[in-house]
C-alpha cells in the first residue's frame, strides 16, 4: 500500500501542501472569508488531479449561534442568525436572522425567506442558487448542484473542485457533549484543537424533510481533518481499505454509503479501542472489525456520526431492500475470507505481481512529486 502512494510520508507531504494551500488562500482573501480542504486531500490520500478536490469556503461576517448563546458579545458589524433544531432532524437545524447589519452580503439577503410568524429564515436552497447564479471567472465552469456544494472545473475540466458555502456556527455545547466523551483517543490536547477549531452549517437540508428546503447541516469539517490526522499508519491503511471495498465491491449507485461513512467507523474503532492494539500485523484483523461495523450499519440502517452521535448518517439515503441484502451478503463472504479478501481487490491484488517495476518506478515519482 506504501508503494501504491498510501504510505505515511507521501500522506504527510499531501497534508502539508493543502495546509500551505489553505493558508496562502486565506491570506490573500484577508478577513471576508476561510478556506478549508476537506476530503481525501486533505486527509493526504490522493494526488492533485486524483479525484474531485473537496473545498469548503466559510464567509466571516456572518455568524450561527446555538439556541442559549448569548450574542451580547458579538461584534457589531456581524449578521447573526440564531440555530434553531427543534423541527429538524439531529444534526440539522433552521437559521432564523437575530441581528442583520447594514453591510448583509446580497447572497444572504437574496437566501432569506418569511416564515409565516414575522421571522426571517435563511434558505439553504435559495443561498445555493445564489452561488450558482454568480458568472464564474475565465477558464472555470460551473456544473448543476449537488447537495450543498456548488461544483465547479478548471483548465479544461482537467481539475474539479465541489465547493460549498458554509457559515460559521457557535455551537459550545455540542462541541464540550463530544470532548467529555469516555474513549481511548484522540489525547486531551486533539480534543481540545477539535473543539476550539468549531463548526459550520452548510446549506443542505434532510432528504425528504417537511423543511428541507431551509434545513442547514452542522459540520465539523476543520476538527475532522485534525481526528484524520491524528490516526495511526494502521488506521489510515484501514480507511483506505474501506475506500476499495466500497469502490470496488460495493458500488453504491445513490450514495447509500459513501467515504465519510468509512471514515467514521474507523473514527468509532480508533475511539473505543486502546492505541496499542492498531500495529502492521493486526491491519486484517481491524478490517474484519470495520467490515461487521458496516455490516451492521447496512443491517440497521444506522450509523452514528462521530462528532454529534444523535444524527444517524445512514438517514435517509435511500437504501433499497434488494440492495441491503446484496451488501450484508457480500460483506459477509468477505469476513470469512479474512486476508483473503485482497484478492477481491483489483488495484491493490495486481499492481505489485503484474508490474513490479513499473509499480517502484512510479511510487518514486509519485513521491518525489
Amino acid at each position: 500500500m506504501d508503494s501504491l502512494g498510501f504510505g505515511s510520508h507521501i500522506r504527510q507531504a499531501r497534508r502539508a501542501a493543502y495546509k500551505a494551500w489553505d493558508r496562502l488562500t486565506n491570506a490573500l482573501m484577508g478577513f471576508n472569508d476561510t478556506w478549508i480542504t476537506t476530503g481525501s486531500k486533505a486527509e493526504g490520500l490522493t494526488s492533485f488531479l486524483k479525484s474531485d478536490r473537496d473545498t469548503i469556503c466559510v464567509h466571516n461576517n456572518v455568524i450561527c449561534l446555538e439556541e442559549g448563546v448569548d450574542s451580547s458579545n458579538i461584534p457589531g458589524e456581524t449578521n447573526i442568525f440564531r440555530s434553531c433544531s427543534r423541527m429538524s432532524y439531529p444534526g440539522h437545524c433552521l437559521l432564523v436572522l437575530e441581528r442583520c447589519v447594514t453591510t448583509m452580503p446580497m447572497y444572504v439577503q437574496n437566501a432569506l425567506c418569511d416564515d409565516g410568524y414575522g421571522c426571517e429564515l435563511l434558505s439553504s436552497n435559495f443561498y445555493v442558487n445564489e452561488w450558482l447564479t454568480i458568472e464564474p471567472t475565465e477558464g472555470v465552469v460551473t456544473h448543476e448542484r449537488a447537495g450543498p456544494s456548488a461544483p465547479v472545473t478548471h483548465d479544461g475540466g482537467k481539475l474539479h473542485k465541489d465547493l460549498v458555502h458554509a457559515l460559521h456556527l457557535y455551537c459550545p455545547s455540542i462541541l464540550t457533549r463530544w470532548a467529555a466523551r469516555p474513549r481511548n483517543w484522540p489525547t486531551p490536547t486533539v480534543v481540545q484543537e477539535v473543539v476550539s477549531l468549531g463548526a459550520v452549517v452548510t446549506p443542505v437540508g434532510l432528504k425528504g424533510s417537511d423543511y428541507e428546503h431551509v434545513e442547514w447541516r452542522m459540520c465539523f469539517n476543520a476538527g475532522e481533518n485534525v481526528l484524520v490526522n491524528n490516526l495511526t499508519d494502521n488506521q489510515m491503511k484501514l480507511i483506505v481499505l474501506l475506500k476499495v471495498v466500497k469502490k470496488d465491491i460495493l458500488k453504491p449507485r445513490k450514495k447509500e454509503i459513501t467515504s465519510f461513512t468509512m471514515k467514521n467507523i474507523v473514527l468509532w474503532i480508533a475511539e473505543n479501542n486502546p492505541l496499542s492494539l492498531f500495529h502492521e500485523s493486526s491491519l486484517f484483523h481491524w478490517l474484519n472489525k470495520a467490515l461487521l461495523a458496516l455490516r451492521v450499519a447496512i443491517d440497521k440502517r444506522e450509523l452514528l456520526y462521530n462528532m454529534l452521535p444523535e444524527r444517524n448518517l445512514m438517514a435517509a439515503c435511500a437504501l433499497e431492500h434488494e440492495q441491503q441484502l446484496t451488501w450484508i451478503a457480500a460483506i459477509d463472504e468477505m469476513i470469512k475470507e479474512g486476508p483473503r479478501i485482497i484478492l477481491r481487490l483489483p488495484k491493490i491484488r495486481q499492481a505489485p505481481i503484474a508490474h513490479p517495476e513499473p509499480l517502484r518506478w512510479y511510487s518514486g515519482r509519485n513521491i518525489e512529486m
